[in-house]
């Protein structure tokens, strides 16, 4: 009896036992495993994010694209697909069974950020992530979300990047990287130098931003590959692709100061094998405004017209031939509110008045041979004529560009090897070609050599030099070094670059104060080629967490520091402007930090911070240079309301103080800038396809200058200042300060708060 209930209890237990574990392995099996592959155009694509959307399920793809996703309940879930670079996808899945489910995901390019392929930093088409020179792209939603009448404009939400006003009158300025004057700065449409010499001031609006596909910056010397005046870093304004952009886009907006400016592009074919992208942008403002009561405008009245038309030509083999030219008229003019064209030249009433005549022609063909062989060329005619007051200012340029490059893939070596030749004949009415109108012409061949080497899959060092003879200056050589190193799964790249850099100058091509107020300019001595030395640190990290979130970390740090550098002298005469080459030597150095982030909810933010100094050392005093800022810190948040087809933009920069041009020790105006910053909002609306409206508040905290900007607008002409036989200004009853009539105390624009409108249609295919 008692075996009996022994073996009873015994057999209860087994029971029990085998009914939890069945309990437990039925609990076990209601869950699943997804996974599958990620690919574009049945590539295998690493490191995509793919999670559950209201869980904290999910995981990234490997090398081959795979991905896995273990322990799944049951359920109806939403499957969020995303990477950089492209299209977010969603899927619906139903996991019912307690099965194994395998789904197979197609992601499409992201055309508006293409963030992957760069060409500015080796020349050659690579992606941005294997590119041993450091390159930020902006795409055109980066510009659409700050919508602006110019592309000089557009820049002034880029860390490191700032747009400065050389003028109060005339509102003409230029774009300055890293604190290093515009002159410094080499702006490409398409890897061609169109912008330089005159149009380095008067040349860089009215490129219609419908046709701006993206936007690549490379900072620092890129002497190496792009020659003389790309000592400061490169802005390579990339055109639309004729194959995928829309068939026709227009787009209108007007501010309530009465600024209208229209952008309008379309695509034809010509048969089969011609096709061209054509584009008008047209900006007009003729309401003259004085809010801050000193009896000039506060932004100069334009009229400008710019027309741009590219052709692709089909060939064998796929073999590309491009071609392109864009035609620029502006008339603009600023200065006393009762100005008319009647007085321009003249000395009754004072106003600033230029008309520009711009044309511009580029393109590429490869030569139809065995090996890889590329010709490439650029032209373009520039015709001013301007006054300033009574200071006539007249000016013609040509430059002519072309090079041919051979490239090469040889084991671990990427090679480039190319030679160039550049014309430039340029002629004006000042004292740059003698007083005589005696026109100058340069000529600038040389032959450049590069080779990118893959030591392992981690590590690549980039060696490059050129060699230029300038017909003035002599032989000129630029080497350069990038190295690359980046963990194994691409998301830790390390950079460092060092190069060499040259520009040769013309002070009144590039300099606007050399010609407007009354300081009268003087040389020194014959202006030698600038030279420069950079070093540059970039470190980028790239964050993925299984929610969705990426962020995204790049960090620079840079040193240039400069042989005879030619900057403008205001300080040693307050009645000139000195030119001379720095018995001495000038740094600029820094630290920059850009932070990009996203989330699945539809929030993106960009922000960035610099942190410089640009200094100045001759004759044992070291001080801050003119007109540069100390911090810059720039951001962009954007949000979509994907339901209602809303997307809300808040952008905006601050600046740190500037050391500003004063006319003396008695000027009353603050020697330095005080913090300032231009912050702008914008809401747009997507109606359909096609249609889309969009409108906000620029300057949302109607920041404008100290009102005294300009010194003396009352007498222009200077006609009651008081002169010393020392030919310096002496106080006076009227004049107890010492000043000159002085525009170049400039930081930024008076243009204060304003709110705009603006529609947008875009036809992308036939229906």
């Amino acid at each position: 009896m008692c075996h009996f209930r022994f073996l009873l209890k015994k057999q209860k237990r087994t029971i029990l036992m085998f009914a939890l574990s069945l309990s437990s392995l039925l609990g076990y099996s209601q869950k699943v495993t997804l996974s599958g592959m990620v690919t574009d155009q049945n590539e295998p694509l690493p490191f995509v994010n793919i999670f559950l959307k209201g869980t904290k399920l999910g995981a990234s793809t490997n090398i081959k694209g795979q991905f896995i996703i273990q322990d799944i309940p049951l359920g109806t879930y939403t499957v969020l697909i995303s990477s950089i670079g492209f299209e977010t996808l969603a899927a619906q899945v139903s996991l019912t069974k307690p099965l194994n489910k395998e789904m197979n995901f197609e992601l499409v390019e992201n055309a508006s950020s293409l963030e992957e392929v760069v060409i500015s930093g080796t020349m050659k088409e690579v992606f941005k992530q294997e590119s041993p020179v450091p390159v930020e792209v902006y795409g055109f939603n980066f510009f659409k979300a700050d919508s602006s009448p110019s592309f000089f404009e557009s820049l002034q939400n880029i860390n490191g990047v700032r747009p400065q006003l050389n003028c109060n009158v005339c509102n003409t300025g230029d774009v300055r990287i890293n604190g290093l004057e515009g002159p410094y700065t080499m702006v490409l449409i398409d890897g061609m130098p169109i912008v330089s010499g005159l149009s380095t001031v008067y040349g860089l609006s009215g490129i219609p931003q419908s046709l701006i596909e993206r936007v690549e910056i490379v900072k620092g010397p890129a002497s190496t590959l792009y020659g003389s005046e790309a000592i400061g870093g490169i802005i390579n304004i990339i055109t639309k692709k004729i194959s995928r952009a829309p068939l026709f886009v227009s787009d209108i907006f007007s501010s309530d100061w009465g600024e209208v400016n229209y952008d309008f592009g379309i695509k034809l074919d010509f048969g089969e094998k011609v096709q061209s992208l054509f584009g008008v942008n047209y900006f007009n403002y003729q309401n003259p405004k004085d809010n801050n009561n000193d009896g000039f405008t506060d932004l100069t009245l334009q009229s400008r017209i710019s027309i741009f038309n590219k052709f692709n030509f089909k060939r064998k083999d796929n073999l590309l031939f491009s071609i392109a030219g864009r035609y620029v008229y502006e008339d603009r003019w600023g200065g006393s509110l009762n100005w008319k064209k009647k007085y321009r030249g003249g000395k009754e009433i004072y106003g600033e008045s230029i008309y520009t005549n711009r044309w511009e022609t580029f393109g590429s063909y490869e030569l139809p041979l065995k090996e890889k062989f590329m010709f490439q060329f650029s032209a373009n005619g520039h015709y001013q004529n301007s006054a300033y007051g009574n200071t006539i200012y007249n000016a013609t340029q040509y430059i002519g560009f072309a090079q041919i490059t051979w490239s090469k893939n040889f084991r671990n070596s990427d090679i480039l090897l190319g030679t160039a030749y550049r014309n430039t004949y340029y002629n004006d009415n000042t004292p740059a070609t003698n007083g005589t109108n005696q026109p100058y012409v340069i000529h600038l061949p040389g032959i450049f050599a590069q080779n990118q080497i893959t030591i392992n899959e981690q590590n690549k060092l980039l060696l490059g030099l050129r060699y230029d003879y300038n017909s003035f200056h002599g032989n000129i050589f630029t080497p350069r070094l990038n190295y690359k190193w980046n963990s194994l799964d691409n998301r830790n790249v390390l950079r460092i670059s060092t190069g060499n850099g040259f520009r040769v100058a013309n002070i009144f091509t590039e300099n606007h104060a050399a010609l407007t107020g009354a300081r009268t300019v003087e040389f020194e001595e014959e202006l030698y080629p600038e030279t420069s030395w950079n070093i540059n640190l970039n470190f980028v990290k790239k964050n993925f967490s299984i929610n969705g979130f990426f962020l995204g970390i790049d960090t620079s740090v840079f040193y240039t520091y400069f042989n005879n550098r030619i900057l403008p002298d205001y300080d040693t005469d307050p009645n000139k402007i000195i030119y001379g080459n720095l018995e001495g030597f000038s740094v600029s150095q820094g630290i920059a930090l850009n932070l990009d982030m996203s989330w699945t909810s539809g929030l993106k933010v960009l922000a960035g911070a610099t942190l410089m100094d640009v200094s100045v050392k001759e004759n044992e005093e070291r001080f801050r240079q003119v007109l540069t800022e100390s911090f810059q810190g720039t951001w962009s948040i954007g949000y979509e309301f994907n339901q209602k087809q809303l997307r809300l933009d808040y952008s905006g920069n601050l600046f740190g103080p500037m050391r500003l041009p004063l006319l003396g020790i008695l000027d009353p105006r603050p020697e330095y800038s005080p913090w300032w910053s231009i912050q702008n909002i914008q809401l747009s609306k997507t109606f359909s396809v096609q249609w889309e409206a969009y409108g906000g508040v620029k300057n949302l905290l109607d920041f404008t200058p100290d009102p005294r900007s300009i010194a003396r607008p009352f007498d222009p002409f200077d006609e009651k200042v008081v002169f010393g036989n020392d030919g310096q200004v002496i106080p006076s009853a009227n004049n107890p300060f010492a000043l000159s009539f002085d525009p170049s105390y400039v930081y930024a624009l008076n243009q204060g708060i304003r709110f705009f409108f603006g529609i947008r249609y875009t036809l992308k295919t036939l229906q």
